[in-house]
């Protein structure tokens, strides 16, 4: 999608040509500053159609969470077009703030000394829920997140994993049409991510909610969203299937082979090669486009296996491979990016 394109009055969260520009002041001397201007987010234009789960990933400092905080009204843009469900959020903060619902990973909006079930009774009377609504809302977030041993536990007791349960419930209250999660899953166990993103997926099934995902968890994305984003020093610059992301940046997969006894590197003709080995424990890079399963079999077939994992390629990885990988127009320079094809960048 290219930067210049008109957004659909359709859509139900549009961005046209958004940018975001913060004054810095840095010491250069004995009483001497110098003003400079940071461009977080540079002239980047999308749209979300209604009921869509798209992942929104780049580097740290990317400008993924600027992005958000404009969306949700928190800051305002330096130039651009930005609407959700028809709303300038800037504009109308507090009317489109019954229309979203917001987890950021790293805060949280529950009351640090209360128990949980007084945050969401406090939300009830914020957001004006009709008392039926809130008590069929507030049973069905209490099911499906496991949160019923927990509404009487006060907040700072509560584990990451349970608060950040407590958080998506709470953002989701008062029925929002739009959720934007900045990475919910940071610092989670296993079993409490899949528990977050089952829930997640059912929300978007049963309810049509619009989900729009920053994570650094790639599992988050290929278990959720359908299209990824990514964003780099401000700019969009891919805009598609994930799948089309990990053929654009040649990422790879890593599969950890632990054999009985120490052996030589372990063949897999053109499916893998090894990169490391250490004693009975082998690393074989694969395309990150290819299913793990046929070169398990390999292996199970050939080799004394005695167990065996899966590790997802680093976002950073991926994007920085992606940009700057030789021959690219993106080598060498940030300032020289490497615009992928489909990409809502300039």
């Amino acid at each position: 999608m290219s930067a210049d394109v008109t957004v659909s009055e359709s859509a139900f969260i549009e961005v046209d040509r958004v940018e975001k520009v913060f004054d810095v002041r840095r010491r250069t001397g004995f009483l001497k500053r110098e003003l400079r201007r940071v461009r977080a987010v540079d002239a980047i234009s999308f749209r979300v159609a209604r009921g869509e789960m798209v992942g929104y990933i780049g580097p740290n400092g990317a400008g993924k969470s600027t992005t958000i905080k404009m969306l949700t009204g928190i800051l305002t843009p330096s130039g651009g077009r930005l609407r959700v469900a028809g709303i300038d959020p800037s504009r109308e903060r507090t009317r489109l703030a019954h229309r979203i619902g917001v987890v950021f990973g790293q805060r949280t909006t529950l009351w640090w000394d209360l128990p949980l079930i007084d945050s969401y009774r406090l939300m009830h009377r914020m957001y004006r829920i009709p008392d039926g609504r809130y008590r069929e809302n507030l049973d069905r977030l209490v099911e499906l997140l496991d949160l019923a041993a927990l509404l009487e536990v006060p907040v700072r007791q509560l584990s990451l994993g349970q608060r950040m349960r407590g958080d998506i419930a709470a953002a989701l209250l008062h029925d929002p049409e739009v959720l934007y999660l900045d990475e919910p899953t940071i610092g989670l166990d296993v079993v409490s991510k899949a528990r977050v993103r089952e829930f997640l997926r059912e929300l978007n099934a049963e309810r049509g909610t619009t989900v729009l995902l920053t994570t650094h968890d790639l599992q988050d994305i290929e278990q959720l969203c359908s299209r990824v984003m990514v964003i780099d020093h401000g700019r969009l610059v891919y805009d598609g299937a994930l799948s089309g992301l990990h053929e654009a940046g040649e990422s790879e997969r890593t599969l950890v082979v632990d054999l009985e006894r120490e052996l030589p590197p372990i063949e897999a003709g053109e499916a893998a090669r090894v990169v490391r080995v250490e004693g009975p424990r082998q690393w074989l890079a694969f395309p990150a486009s290819a299913s793990a399963a046929p070169l398990v079999a390999h292996i199970a077939a050939r080799y004394p296996l005695l167990d065996l994992s899966v590790r997802e390629p680093d976002i950073e990885a991926v994007i920085a491979k992606m940009l700057y990988a030789p021959g690219s127009s993106g080598e060498g320079s940030p300032e020289r990016r490497a615009v992928v094809p489909g990409a809502g960048g300039s």
